[in-house]
């Protein structure tokens, strides 16, 4: 059986056929061209809102597909092509590599985007809960420009983005998400269309928090019943936002609907389990609760981001494990920030990551664990060819009497 021909629709069709070199997340499918067994789809009629829907098309027999752009987006003027079996190679066209850059040359200019980040998001985020459309030009100026940073350097603006107030946690939340979607997507190889559109939905994915009403957003204390069903229709609330201002991104609506999905089928709205919950959205719950659990709420202190990382590994069942496994690799087993304890007995604050050996960071040397004096503030690199030295176990400030640890790291006061 043909699935699909060649038809006629005139000059002002939505339906076109197109390569599936082209396809696209928020493009809809109308029809797959070929025969039935060549593609492993049991339907014929849907919305590519899952990354993992587009590489099964690509890796199929099938070569071209006809699309409805009146139910879609439709192909760019000049498409990028997506090569499924090459995820995050360099892709035709596109500019010249960012050049990776040391962590305290990236810090600086990192601190200058969280500045206009959250000045950008506090304005879209007021503008929806007037009721006006979101400004699509600037928030994808806002992606680009994060998403340059996370490619000079993963850890920069990462790490910066989960020191804020409770006040701003609401704004500098999605600017944190945003980031660490990005970079867990690069970290799972995926192409970098898919990378923008992961940042997209990490910006976009709290855009309903807009339809709650402030009392119960910044309540300093326990939600009641009541109050807890509320803030549970943000995700709704926000596709409505999202509809109204004809943002085009299907991976915005998926992340915006279900990054309170679990994979265990215990989350909201809709208690998705498995697979039935899209990888972005997969992705997203793990960043979600990742920021939301180092970041300072009105109603708790944040955890240190080596016991976050701790205590999520915990919880059977929360995540898609692949993908959790995936995000460690992303932040590291001690976060940049994290508080440790070295085998000599020093106390340390990590500073920098070694990609290629988690456990054995750049830290800075702050105070001796059995006499408690300060030490040189030196940073050793555990990674460093003959250095026995290595972490045994997290340490928390309060207990040291440190004070500002995140002041130290990044290199300024008042964080």
């Amino acid at each position: 059986m043909q699935l699909c021909g060649t038809v006629g629709f005139g000059a002002a069709c939505m339906i076109k056929k197109i390569e599936t070199s082209d396809l696209l997340l928020g493009m809809y499918i109308h029809a797959l061209c070929g025969n039935w067994i060549d593609h492993p789809f049991w339907k014929e009629r849907f919305l590519l809102n899952d990354p993992q829907d587009i590489l099964r098309i690509q890796r199929s027999a099938i070569s071209e597909v006809m699309i409805d752009t009146s139910k879609g987006r439709d192909v760019k003027a000049q498409p990028v092509a997506v090569n499924a079996s090459a995820a995050g190679a360099p892709v035709a066209g596109a500019p010249e590599p960012v050049k990776r850059v040391a962590m305290d040359a990236e810090m600086s200019r990192a601190i200058k985007i969280c500045t206009r980040a959250k000045a950008a998001v506090t304005s879209m985020f007021n503008d929806a809960r007037m009721g006006l459309a979101i400004n699509t030009s600037e928030s994808e100026a806002l992606v680009e420009e994060i998403s340059t940073s996370v490619l000079r350097h993963p850890h920069a603006l990462i790490s910066l983005s989960r020191l804020k107030t409770s006040d701003e946690y609401t704004y500098m939340h999605s600017v944190a998400v945003c980031a660490l979607m990005m970079a867990l997507a690069r970290q799972l190889s995926l192409p970098e269309a898919w990378v923008r559109e992961a940042g997209i939905a990490g910006l976009m994915h709290d855009i309903g928090k807009m339809t709650i009403g402030s009392d119960i957003l910044n309540k300093p204390g326990r939600l009641t019943d009541p109050e807890f069903a509320a803030m549970r229709l943000h995700p709704e609330g926000g596709v409505k936002i999202l509809q109204q201002s004809g943002i085009l991104s299907a991976a915005a609506y998926d992340v915006c609907l279900h990054h309170h999905e679990k994979f265990d089928g215990t989350g909201y709205p809709f208690g998705l389990e498995g697979e039935q919950i899209s990888v972005f959205a997969r992705m997203a719950s793990i960043c979600d609760v990742y920021d939301a659990i180092t970041s300072e709420r009105p109603y708790k202190k944040a955890w240190g981001p080596a016991h976050s990382i701790r205590e999520m590994a915990s919880w059977a069942g929360h995540f898609d494990e692949q993908i959790f496994q995936a995000f460690v690799r992303t932040v590291g087993i001690y976060p940049v920030g994290a508080l440790v304890r070295l085998n000599s007995q020093r106390i340390g604050v990590v500073v920098e990551q070694d990609d290629k050996s988690l456990l054995r960071p750049k830290v800075m040397m702050l105070l001796s664990a059995r006499t408690k004096m300060p030490l040189e503030r030196k940073v050793l690199d555990l990674s460093r060819a003959g250095e026995e030295d290595k972490i045994i176990r997290i340490e928390s400030a309060k207990d040291w009497n440190l004070g500002d640890i995140d002041a130290i790291w990044t290199g300024r006061p008042g964080n």
